[in-house]
């Protein structure tokens, strides 16, 4: 499918789109240069799409609610006529409608055929500027890939590093890069640097979430350093980049901190409330609660979806402090493994083979690696032994 220049895709096309990006057997990347829009357009047709698939069971319900929604609406419009004027209201109704529509859907709205509107004072009234109804967003290039998957080896073995000193390192590289972008990479990548203290973040939260306090303290030892003595006392889940040869997925997993336990984990191509809520859903059909969950104050953790699951299965919730991921330490740590000892050496070209690839590593890290913090024993033997005494 080839996008010209000022082209929309119907809803039709969008849902084949969305359908084709939930089947998860291209990248974002992929897609985005496939079809022609921004790997952020791309999200938030999935997150539209998602929000509203309930629609489609319940038809009857959805108008109805349409139907309350719009006589509630009515009745304000018309109260509001009576104090200022019809013309004035239907104005600033407008005005708030328009405000709320992404930048795709305000260019959908500009007809440069219209005659009796220019197409400056349409871009004017819709608040966007005549550039950015122009602008083609450009398929994620091998160079920002290659750029991206330096970043995360950097990252991975200097934990501390901000986006200064892995800049330094990339122009060290031979990579011509400026900070700023730096930085923006580091945001898609979920990167941030683990900090004694506390830091700017460089990862973007949503202020309307809540954030909820770190509880590890509790679990500290006299050397500050957080000791769990026994499973299922406190899971930890986060999310990671994983490269491939042309393109990237985000893994997210869950670490039992005791045992160092994967107990569930996925592959996919974006990073979102969906895919955390997922993986926690699975570790608890196949396992015992935990007493307390903990994560960094990422958008995926702190959204109602995910924090609601862990209400309902009264699960304590704990969050890193601000700018800490080290707070996080088991879960990261197991991130560097699993990159140091497969991804980095194995080149995976398409989706299949790094899920298979993932799949198999960490079955081996769960069942046949030594770990030196359980006292040279394996996670999962662990794990599942003291389910048995417990049982």
């Amino acid at each position: 499918m080839s996008r010209k220049k000022g082209q929309t895709y119907t809803s039709e096309q969008k849902t084949k789109i969305v359908l084709e990006l939930l089947r998860e057997e291209s990248t974002v990347a992929q897609l985005a240069s496939k079809y022609k829009v921004s790997a952020q357009t791309l999200n938030n047709w999935k997150r539209q799409f998602l929000s509203n698939a309930s629609l489609a069971f319940e038809p009857a319900k959805a108008l109805q609610e349409y139907k309350e929604h719009i006589q509630s609406k009515d009745k304000e419009i018309e109260e509001l006529q009576k104090q200022l004027g019809k013309s004035v209201i239907e104005k600033e109704w407008l005005a708030k409608k328009l405000k709320s529509l992404d930048l795709s859907s305000k260019k959908s709205l500009v007809n440069s055929k219209l005659s009796t509107l220019s197409l400056t004072r349409q871009c004017a009234l819709l608040g966007i500027s005549r550039s950015a109804y122009y602008y083609t967003p450009s398929p994620m290039s091998a160079q920002a890939l290659a750029i991206m998957h330096s970043i995360d080896e950097i990252a991975t073995d200097n934990s501390e590093y901000g986006y200064r000193l892995i800049h330094q390192q990339l122009l060290e590289d031979g990579h011509h890069i400026g900070k700023n972008r730096v930085l923006k990479y580091m945001r898609i990548l979920g990167i941030q640097a683990i900090y004694p203290t506390k830091r700017k973040l460089t990862s973007i939260g949503i202020k309307e979430h809540h954030k909820y306090p770190y509880l590890l303290t509790q679990y500290h030892n006299s050397k500050k350093q957080v000791a769990v003595e026994h499973p299922n006392e406190v899971w930890s889940g986060d999310i990671t980049y994983i490269r491939m040869n042309g393109g990237f997925m985000y893994l997210c997993a869950i670490i039992d901190w005791h045992t160092k336990a994967i107990l569930a984990y996925k592959l996919s191509n974006t990073m979102d409330a969906t895919l955390t809520t997922e993986v926690l859903q699975e570790a608890l059909r196949q396992y015992p609660k935990p007493k307390l969950f903990n994560s960094d104050q990422g958008s995926q953790y702190t959204s109602h979806e995910h924090t609601a699951l862990l209400k309902n299965h009264n699960i304590e919730i704990s969050m890193n402090g601000k700018g800490r991921s080290i707070d996080n330490i088991a879960i990261e740590r197991f991130f560097r493994t699993l990159k140091h000892s497969n991804i980095y050496i194995s080149d995976y070209r398409s989706i299949q083979e790094l899920k298979e690839g993932v799949k198999a590593y960490i079955e081996k890290y769960n069942f046949r690696r030594f770990h030196s913090s359980i006292g040279y024993k394996k996670p999962m033997h662990v794990y599942l032994e003291a389910l048995e005494k417990a049982a």
